[in-house]
């Protein structure tokens, strides 16, 4: 949680700052952060296999590595249009309750460290389909660095269930 990200001190009596690592990735434009310790792989996005009847974010099964994974949209997570593109579609691999996921991104960039002296809450006007995905943002120099969910992002289907 962002909680652990304060201020502590060191041997020496002086504040150290404690850091929480994202890998980024992304889509249409804006950039999102990954909690380093969830994310198992990055890859590209090959051989998807349809799956009749799946919700709209899923968009097939792959092979890696001798494992099935779903393959999900995050541009269709969070209702954001189709690329237009037909390029190589690099994958997130992310795990949640003992089930592989590869999350499809535009692209993915760099790992970033960030303290808790970036991290602020949702802003007030994002939209409350992307808030219930987020755990706040990172302002950083030129945009902002939307913080996701893993396990809100990956468990759509029980809330679809609930509805």
């Amino acid at each position: 949680m962002i909680a652990a990200n304060t201020n502590s001190a060191g041997r020496d009596g002086r504040a150290v700052q404690e850091y929480e690592e994202f890998v980024t990735v992304m889509v249409a434009d804006q950039i999102f952060g990954l909690p380093i310790d969830r994310v198992h792989d990055v890859f590209i996005a090959s051989s998807l296999t349809k799956v009749p009847l799946a919700p709209r974010e899923i968009v097939g099964l792959l092979n890696l590595r001798g494992r099935v994974v779903t393959a999900m949209c995050l541009r269709r997570r969070l209702g954001l249009s189709e690329r237009d593109e037909n390029g190589q579609e690099m994958a997130v691999g992310l795990e949640r309750n003992g089930e592989s996921y590869g999350l499809l991104v535009d692209s993915v960039g760099e790992v970033m460290k960030l303290g808790a002296d970036t991290h602020e809450p949702n802003p007030v006007h994002m939209d409350q389909a992307w808030v219930k995905l987020s755990r706040g943002v990172h302002r950083l120099d030129d945009k902002l660095l939307i913080i996701l969910d893993v396990d809100a992002v990956l468990s759509f289907d029980a809330e679809a269930r609930a509805a």
